[in-house]
């Protein structure tokens, strides 16, 4: 049931690439349709779920805490791992974010599919607090340079970043409690429905074969931890601070999921090894068709 729960997912991928492929649309159409969700449809979405979302239930406080938890522990495995073996940035940051990062698009397209829009709520508050913590460690494994030049950087990267800014204003109306009077709501639901569909068509058309056949062992490696030791990770902090039902499932799906596909636009505009991270975000998308079903079956037999 799990697995034909999920595969409509990945077939909107497998659909997204062979439209690429095919030059349908249009070559040009991809970059735009990505921009468009990135700036317009996902953060309408995020706005539209936390601003519903009850953020002050300690249980949502207590997966935030695990989130953070949880990806702080791998970054500072991470981090020993490149004292014991020594690596430049421009190798190091694919490697932190093919652990670290996660692909939001699928996550909250497979959260709603299992848990509905109780997942959905859950999931903002999860990203609310994750995402802002990945982009910092992101940029802080791909740049060399000084503290100052790094915090600025850091800086900007945060105040340009929408889906930051998005859980910011939702979080905010949550608190405030005042909703999203005169029908704005339901605007921001409608442009939301629409973000998850073309966002599992971007991951898709974004999708590099190519870049598989470099590294093959790191891929695997890499890829090994961020879909199998991550999730197994997460299980047991969420059990630590007394996570169940959606909350539990929430984290473990997050932990689960494969790297970002934006993680490949960072990584070349701060100069790393943009062929590894391509590679990455491509194998484990691609793996993680049988690895997400096996790890929510044996992590959450409930």
């Amino acid at each position: 049931m799990l697995v034909l729960t999920i595969w409509p997912l990945f077939a909107l991928i497998c659909f997204g690439y062979a439209m690429a492929r095919l030059g349908f649309p249009a070559p040009g159409f991809w970059p735009e349709a990505e921009r468009i969700n990135y700036f317009v449809l996902f953060p309408a979405l995020l706005v539209s779920s936390l601003a519903q979302a009850p953020v002050t239930d300690p249980a949502l406080l207590r997966m935030g805490g695990a989130a953070v938890t949880v990806i702080l522990l791998a970054a500072s495995a991470l981090v020993l791992v490149r004292i014991v073996r020594p690596m430049p940035a421009a190798r190091f940051g694919p490697i932190v974010q093919g652990v670290v990062r996660f692909n939001t698009y699928l996550g909250l397209a497979v959260t709603t599919s299992l848990a509905g829009q109780a997942g959905l709520a859950r999931a903002a508050v999860l990203l609310a607090v994750a995402v802002p913590l990945v982009n910092i460690l992101s940029i802080l494994a791909l740049t060399e340079a000084g503290i100052g030049n790094r915090g600025a950087r850091m800086a900007r990267a945060i105040l340009r970043n929408p889906l930051i800014l998005a859980c910011l204003a939702g979080i905010a109306l949550a608190l405030a409690g005042t909703g999203l009077p005169w029908g704005i709501g339901t605007v921001l639901d409608l442009l939301g429905r629409a973000s998850l569909t073309l966002g599992l068509l971007c991951v898709g058309a974004a999708l590099q074969p190519a870049a598989l056949r470099r590294a093959s062992a790191d891929l695997a490696g890499i890829g090994a931890v961020r879909l199998i030791a991550m999730p197994v990770l997460a299980a047991g902090i969420g059990m630590a601070f007394g996570l169940d039902g959606v909350e539990a499932l929430v984290l473990v799906i997050f932990a689960a999921i494969p790297t970002a596909p934006t993680a490949y636009v960072l990584t070349r505009q701060l100069g790393g090894d943009a062929t590894l991270m391509a590679g990455l975000v491509t194998a484990q998308t691609l793996a993680a068709v049988a690895t997400i079903p096996l790890m929510l079956k044996l992590l959450l037999p409930g």
